[in-house]
């Protein structure tokens, strides 16, 4: 049998300083050193490494149709304001990678989109929603422009962009020979099918629970429902606004979108309008479930009150007979009670009660309430 257990979610506390000028950079609580890695590519070319310094891109930017800078740990505001000095990013957008907590979203800032998303999974039980900000721009100076850029920014190493870093060393599909709109999108395709797996575990987990209701209800199954109920809340925060950000992106005008692009784009919402079904219907069905198992506790409740009526009504009469045949009368002043003179009269009142026991046992099986 399954265990019950109450899920985890990972929650992070943002540091806010109130009456802050907008704009400044404050690292989470616990953020780690940032690790950056670089990636540049065109259809005949491919670099990757790491690298300790953001100016270390500029020549790449200048050689390569695409560089992707996946910046992993958020604890050094220095470099963040570096790389966004560099490739010119807004001072808000870096606040906004730093704030973990923000919902996901789509903005422009002159030539660079930003895009905010979660990446979704479920370990033991422990549902994270790690944030991860994504730019898409270009490299300018003055009215020369290089190669385009995208940026990441993630929270703690391990993520879902293996299969496009590998898609891009072996130079499979299409993304070698396109731009850097089309990186993003691959991006953000991955983060959208990584919530897959979540919800489906999610959904198995309840066609169990299901079973295990059905076959005897225990209120730590209701526990264990209303903690996936949150998970799925917490899911279907994530998952909403982001289907709103991806429209909103597809809306916006701007000349780093290409039309090659945007059906894959509209492809990745639509995903994203089948998660938030997917959720909706397992939140539904976890409603089903709480229902399902307040009716067995109900009914079980029920079977109990119904076996203590029926044990109270077989012995109401007989308590009433102990008593009357109980009560004690002077025979000089009141005279004697039928019965208790008599030799038999206590063999006569114990059959008397035996009588009554199964009779009334025998009505209750008749009426089935037995």
């Amino acid at each position: 049998m399954l265990k019950p257990r109450i899920p985890k979610i990972v929650r992070r506390k943002r540091k806010v300083t109130v009456g802050a000028v907008p704009g400044t950079l404050v690292a989470p609580a616990e953020a780690r050193p940032p690790v950056m890695r670089m990636i540049a590519y065109g259809e005949q070319d491919l670099v990757e490494n790491e690298i300790s310094d953001p100016s270390e891109l500029l020549p790449y930017l200048k050689t390569h149709p695409v560089v992707w800078l996946d910046v992993v740990g958020l604890g050094d505001t220095e470099l963040l304001t570096t790389i966004g000095e560099i490739l010119g990013l807004h001072r808000l957008a870096l606040e906004d990678v730093l704030n973990t907590n923000h919902r996901s979203k789509v903005e422009q800032f002159g030539d660079v989109d930003f895009l905010i998303a979660r990446m979704a999974s479920r370990e033991a039980g422990l549902l994270d929603l790690e944030q991860v900000s994504l730019f898409l721009g270009r490299k300018t100076e003055g009215e020369t422009k290089y190669g385009g850029f995208v940026v990441s920014f993630q929270e703690r190493a391990g993520d879902c962009f293996e299969p496009v870093r590998e898609r891009i060393r072996e130079a499979r599909g299409r993304i070698r020979r396109v731009g850097p709109d089309y990186l993003a999108y691959a991006l953000l395709d991955a983060m959208v099918d990584a919530a897959y797996p979540v919800v489906e575990e999610i959904g198995d987990e309840l066609e169990v629970l299901d079973a295990l209701i059905l076959e005897e209800a225990d209120p730590e199954l209701a526990n264990r429902v209303h903690g996936v109920k949150r998970e799925l809340l917490t899911l279907r925060r994530a998952l909403w606004p982001l289907r709103e950000a991806i429209h909103t992106w597809l809306r916006e005008e701007g000349e780093l979108l290409q039309e090659d692009t945007i059906p894959y784009i509209r492809d990745c919402a639509d995903h994203v309008v089948q998660l938030v079904d997917y959720v909706e219907s397992n939140r539904e069905l976890c409603n089903a479930l709480s229902d399902l198992h307040d009716s067995r506790m109900n009914n079980r409740l029920n079977e109990v009150m119904k076996v203590l009526t029926i044990m109270s009504s077989i012995f109401i009469p007989l308590g009433f007979l102990a008593g009357l045949y109980g009560m004690n009368f002077n025979p000089e002043l009141d005279g004697n009670m039928p019965e208790t003179q008599w030799r038999f009269g206590y063999v006569y009142v114990l059959a008397l009660m035996a009588t009554i026991a199964v009779g009334m046992v025998a009505y209750f099986r008749r009426k089935k309430w037995i």
